[in-house]
């Protein structure tokens, strides 16, 4: 099981580039970037170039509004010759009230309007042209990107349903929000029978971790600060269904001991690779940053 660290980017551009190459130094074997609000993932890693080498890049997602899939797939494209070929792209449908309040556009059924976007993105990514007449997507043409190979691409599912088109049309899927045993029981099974062969699926799985000697504190911190997450439809529902009253239910906490005892669940119930997301205070950010450092480089 792969370990990779991600991070918010919300100092200097300089200073993130910086973050990347110190990942890279301390073993960990992918970063991951998403969009919140500030720099763009896809944009960062094309800056990046060949800096860093040896770690490989992931955005954690990127939303497929208000884009475009061929605009996506050429920025995806150029991110992947620019990086040498190190990029992973995890894109999501993002949420009805992100999509309607910050960029003021139409909300579309989102397993419907995830196919359609899918349908443009996963051929031209591997060079195919295409002509799509969706209800809500439609895309005629490529992208042109010569001697370039496909990145990996991810989706971002929660539901049974997203997790299914997952299987069925990506690498695999991005969750997050998840026990080991939600993830044994419902994330595995659905993406790897829906992938029916077709690939081995890669299952990413974000977790919120600190490793720490004040888990209440701790877990009382994640509860103020990751509120919002529990209000968003997606993530609520699948709150709900592993009867959780918010994100810090699922927060990974603890000293060294039992923080690892607890990725070795994940490991054992079908986790690919694990997104570290540190929080807590400096010290326990730092001090679990260097527990899954020894564990990436133990991979």
């Amino acid at each position: 099981m792969q370990i990779g660290l991600s991070s918010y980017g919300t100092g200097p551009l300089p200073d993130l580039l910086t973050e990347i190459e110190e990942a890279a130094a301390s073993g960990f074997s992918r970063f991951w970037l998403g969009e919140h609000g500030g720099w763009d993932p896809l944009a960062v890693f094309a800056a990046l170039g060949d800096r860093a080498p040896g770690i490989e890049v992931a955005t954690s997602v990127v939303g497929m509004y208000p884009r475009h899939p061929l605009a996506l797939a050429a920025q995806a494209l150029t991110t992947q010759a620019a990086t040498g070929g190190r990029l992973t792209v995890g894109v999501g449908p993002s949420h009805a009230p992100v999509v309607r309040g910050r960029y003021g556009l139409d909300w579309h059924p989102p397993l419907r309007h995830t196919r359609e976007v899918l349908d443009v993105l996963v051929p031209v990514l591997r060079g195919e042209e295409v002509q799509v007449s969706g209800t809500g997507v439609s895309a005629v043409g490529g992208v042109a990107a010569p001697g370039t190979t496909p990145p990996s691409l991810l989706l971002a599912a929660n539901g049974p349903r997203m997790l299914a088109l997952a299987g069925e049309l990506t690498d695999g899927a991005l969750t997050m929000w998840v026990t080991p045993r939600f993830l044994d029981e419902v994330v595995v099974p659905t993406v790897t029978t829906s992938a029916a062969g077709r690939v081995v699926p890669r299952i990413a799985v974000g977790l919120l971790a600190s490793v720490t000697s004040d888990v209440d504190a701790t877990r009382a911190g994640v509860a103020r600060n990751f509120s919002q997450a529990a209000t968003l439809p997606t993530f609520r529902a699948l709150l709900d269904r592993q009867g959780f009253s918010g994100p810090e239910e699922t927060l990974v906490v603890g000293d060294e001991t039992v923080v690892e005892r607890t990725l070795a669940r994940f490991a054992d119930a079908g986790a690919t690779e694990l997104i570290i997301f540190p929080v807590g205070l400096p010290e326990d950010r730092d001090r679990t940053v260097a527990l899954f450092a020894d564990l990436a480089k133990r991979a």
